[in-house]
């Protein structure tokens, strides 16, 4: 599968705290009994579902100084309690709370990690 965008322009995006930037799968074009869908339809619609293009650093957790010694090394650098999702995992997400973006003609969603409402990780998926 192809996700439309290589590893060197995926390295150019730096996605802030829980954000998830995911290309969404194309929509269906006929329904289960075979009659063809209007392009409208599908974008009306709640929960829409994609692929996990790149993930953010995760939520921010505060530096806790154990003590102000000034002999001891200052050590700034945040750190951050990861993200649930993975890169390839399918989202299942809610499209009110996805902002559209387009790279390269291809069509990309941000959420947030609270807006992914299930993942299905298959490992064997793209081998």
């Amino acid at each position: 599968m192809s996700l439309g965008i290589d590893h060197a322009d995926l390295e150019k995006f730096i996605l802030v705290g829980d954000r998830i930037l995911i290309k969404p799968k194309s929509p269906e074009k006929k329904t289960k009994t075979g009659l063809y869908l209007p392009p409208g339809v599908q974008e009306k619609e709640r929960i829409h579902s994609g692929y996990i293009v790149k993930v953010g650093p995760g939520f921010p957790i505060p530096v806790v100084a154990e003590s102000e010694e000034p002999w001891m090394k200052k050590d700034d650098k945040i750190k951050y309690l990861p993200l649930q999702p993975k890169e390839g995992d399918l989202a299942i997400y809610l499209q009110s709370g996805g902002y559209e973006i387009e790279y390269k003609n291809e069509k990309y969603v941000i959420v947030s990690q609270s807006s992914v409402l299930m993942l299905i990780r298959d490992e064997g998926l793209f081998e």
